[in-house]
């Protein structure tokens, strides 16, 4: 599965799909041109982004990035609960699209949030990215 397909792949799971923050944005398909070592690191993000060193970039355990919008909550209503089988049905689209899957985070208050895996191999990284603000 080429980049380009995996973007058409994932495109009708985002529709309308916001990942929730103190302000809730857009999830898109991301595709790095690097053909990065594994496991990808902070400098390998840094580099592919062109960002300063100072820039703050972090790893995340990709349940830390799913728990928050596929957990169920007792209080959930009728659209809380469709949405956290949206976001279900993406992690399952990706757990079995992409392997060596890794999250990472840039930035401090408007944090952009890149969840990248490898097609196969020799192939550069694909993905989804998202932005949260944490004040």
């Amino acid at each position: 599965m080429a980049s380009a397909t995996f973007s058409a792949s994932v495109a009708p799971l985002l529709t309308d799909l916001l990942y929730p923050s103190e302000s809730d944005e857009p999830i898109e398909p991301v595709e790095s041109y690097l053909k990065m070592a594994e496991p990808v690191t902070v400098s390998h993000i840094k580099d592919w982004l062109m960002l300063p060193p100072s820039e703050f970039v972090e790893e995340q355990p990709e349940a830390d990035f799913w728990a928050p919008v596929t957990t169920i909550e007792d209080w959930f209503g009728d659209d809380e609960k469709a949405t956290a089988a949206k976001f279900q049905a993406l992690k399952t689209k990706l757990e079995t699209t992409l392997t060596n899957r890794q999250v990472f985070r840039v930035g401090n208050t408007e944090i952009d949030v890149y969840l990248l895996g490898k097609l196969a191999e020799g192939e550069p990284r694909v993905g989804i990215k998202t932005k949260v603000v944490e004040t």
